[in-house]
């Protein structure tokens, strides 16, 4: 079983931090985002990944080089242009394409969703499966009794159970690649047309640890989600 990380954007809301540093290799708690990505993968038996490499791919590259030192098999899919998601996933075809089923995560997710679970779901028909979780309110919440209008309690940005988000993890049947664009976001491209075809389904994950790291508030947050994460230090 192989994974593949996008690992090609620029990361530009988390300028100036990464002009000169690819998002996936910005430190957490002193570790990689990568390599906490890598132990995670590891803890969940898949220790062969493909990473999709395009921003500062040098780097990416000098750093985690065949990846022996995170305990890992890795390879990478250059882009010498930004392809987007869809693209990006397409351009790594040639390494990936003898795996019937592959994992894919974003370069900047920390978690611990069980992709077993969403390879189960691939079972159903599905050619493609998104990890979902619930969405996190950037603030905090009152809650009261609407008879009386007195507060009850306040919830520190609880995550919101009504409202389901991508949670930048993904399962793949191999097929999958008859459906992606050579260049553009599979967000964009591929999933409508999957879901219109009813080949594209969900797994909740309601518990899960979650987060993406998009700014810099949520590199200062990042550390707190870590501690909650059953992974050992990466290396």
């Amino acid at each position: 079983m192989k994974a593949l990380i996008l690992a090609g954007g620029y990361g530009k809301r988390l300028r100036p931090y990464t002009d000169n540093t690819p998002k996936p290799l910005l430190e957490i708690s002193g570790k990689p985002i990568i390599a906490w990505q890598f132990a995670w993968l590891r803890s969940n038996g898949i220790n062969e990944v493909v990473v999709c490499a395009g921003h500062l791919k040098e780097k990416l590259i000098e750093k985690i080089g065949n990846g022996s030192r995170f305990g890992m098999k890795v390879g990478y899919a250059i882009e010498e242009e930004p392809l987007g998601k869809g693209g990006a996933i397409k351009n790594s075809e040639h390494l990936i394409k003898n795996e019937s089923e592959f994992l894919v995560v974003n370069g900047d997710v920390i978690t611990d969703v069980q992709p077993a679970r969403m390879f189960a779901q691939l079972k159903n028909g599905s050619v493609g499966v998104i990890a979902v979780t619930p969405l996190p309110s950037p603030y905090g919440v009152v809650r009261y009794d609407p008879s009386t209008m007195l507060v009850e309690e306040f919830r520190e940005k609880p995550k919101l159970r009504d409202y389901w988000i991508n949670a930048g993890v993904y399962a793949f049947k191999s097929s999958i690649f008859d459906y992606l664009p050579d260049s553009g976001e599979i967000e964009e491209t591929t999933f409508p047309d999957l879901a219109k075809n009813h080949l594209l389904s969900v797994v909740e994950f309601p518990n899960a640890v979650w987060m993406s790291v998009d700014s810099h508030k949520d590199l200062e947050e990042a550390a707190r989600t870590l501690s909650k994460l059953a992974v050992s230090s990466p290396y």
